[in-house]
């Protein structure tokens, strides 16, 4: 009954029903422009070429949300936005400008997000032009996916247009989404794509497993390890170390606020899911270059999907970006900071630079944990996957984004269910998100 409770307590918070119809009306008219082709292509050429390639198109297929096999004007997806973002974060440790801005508030941000804006369109327009050169070398049998009249600079122009305005438009509904929806738009948009061809996956895994004679026996094992990571991504998600946090006796003014002991949750995977997501849209750049560069072409089959190089690097860019966006969003020392300016201290660390460096600490120690959790996610499936021709909508990398975007999603429904005084989805948590609060900022008053 706790459950369907709180699911009908969404219906009756007007600006929660708001929020969540204006989020579920950006996604349907994304995926309906996933079906909108581009001009002078042939999509039923490019499915019958991708069912019979290697993973980079898969992949590529995967974060497009299906778009690129469908060859459509969202055929780039929001890959263009993820690189720029990538960039930007990188400039901003590195550039004493952009690094100034980061630190000015709201302005900085918004200065910020313009240049991840002008980034993306450059990186659209760059990709554009490698897609539309790569497409007119397509053929699936004697068919092209460009017909031979049609090629050209015409084509090549009318392609990059059209590619790069579509990924400014998904660019604008994820930034809608974000402000006046629920969730994090970019994030949503790339769960939409996964999850909408599931039942497409559904169909094919069950034909690839048809004609075996151990079909059943396989298909258990490969549901049960499923199973196995969606329930061992939701533990670790919601997993975080609890640092006790106590506040001293104080007096303001008239009012005494009285000591309380309190706790600051430092979760075991703060940077959610943004690097396996980096770290794929990293390792599609060789692929993109070979495009353009026919001498990459080497380096980019051997950054194919599945082998040891690529599950090597892909290891490598989950650690590196899973430690990079956690020094990004969450600073030990403001954290530090804040606890003394109002009285809170760690017991047995003295406060102001100790507590950052014990905090510090302990994050660090925390996030490798959760590097090598998403590490062993995103790859341990993938093989099995491979092993077993199985689509990558079943993939570790697949499973932990849709997992942990909708846990992050029905996180943020519940927060706005609890703090109108109705029941979250997991039931009462008032004193928890009071803690919570106290942590961040004042201590509770008596």
């Amino acid at each position: 009954m706790s459950f369907a409770n709180a699911f009908s307590n969404l219906f009756r918070i007007q600006e929660l029903r708001k929020r969540l119809g204006y989020t579920l009306l950006l996604l349907a008219v994304y995926r309906i422009g996933v079906f909108v082709t581009a001009p002078g292509v042939n999509r039923e050429v490019m499915k019958k070429y991708i069912q019979t390639s290697g993973g980079f198109l898969n992949l590529l297929n995967l974060f497009t949300g299906g778009g690129f096999e469908q060859l459509s004007i969202f055929a780039l997806g929001i890959m263009p936005y993820v690189s720029a973002s990538i960039i930007l974060q990188l400039l901003t440790v590195v550039v004493p400008t952009l690094e100034k801005l980061s630190k000015e508030g709201e302005m900085g941000r918004r200065k910020i997000t313009q240049y991840t804006r002008y980034g993306t369109i450059v990186l659209s327009i760059l990709q554009g032009i490698g897609i539309a050169r790569y497409l007119e070398s397509i053929k699936a049998g004697n068919e092209s996916v460009v017909p031979d009249d049609v090629k050209g600079w015409g084509f090549r122009i009318l392609t990059v247009i059209t590619l790069t305005a579509g990924t400014a438009f998904i660019m604008w509904l994820g930034e809608q989404i974000t402000e006046r929806g629920i969730g994090n738009g970019i994030s949503l948009i790339i769960f939409a794509g996964i999850v909408a061809r599931i039942p497409q996956a559904v169909i094919q895994t069950a034909a690839t497993f048809k004609d075996k004679e151990d079909a059943p026996q396989e298909m258990l094992v490969l549901g049960g390890v499923m199973l196995l990571s969606i329930a061992f991504i939701v533990f670790v998600e919601r997993a975080s170390r609890k640092i006790p946090v106590h506040y001293a006796k104080r007096v303001v003014g008239r009012q005494t606020f009285s000591g309380q002991s309190t706790h600051l949750p430092l979760k075991v995977n703060t940077a959610g899911v943004i690097p396996p997501i980096f770290a794929s849209s990293l390792l599609l750049f060789p692929a993109t270059l070979a495009t353009w560069i026919p001498q990459l072409q080497p380096l980019s089959t051997a950054l194919q999907r599945g082998g040891w190089i690529y599950d090597g690097l892909y290891v490598l860019g989950i650690i590196f970006f899973a430690y990079f966006y956690t020094a990004v969003t969450f600073n030990p020392v403001d954290v530090a900071d804040n606890l003394k300016k109002y009285g809170g201290y760690i017991p047995g660390i003295r406060p102001g630079k100790k507590t950052a460096e014990y905090i510090d600490h302990v994050l660090s120690r925390i996030t490798f944990g959760g590097a090598l959790y998403m590490s062993a996610v995103c790859v341990l499936p993938g093989v099995l996957a491979a092993k077993y021709n199985v689509p990558f909508q079943f993939g570790g990398t697949a499973l932990l984004i849709v997992v942990g975007v909708a846990l992050d999603t029905v996180q943020q429904i519940e927060s706005h269910l609890i703090t109108r005084h109705y029941e979250g989805f997991t039931g009462p948590r008032g004193p928890r998100i009071r803690g919570r609060r106290d942590t961040m900022g004042a201590p509770a008053a008596a």
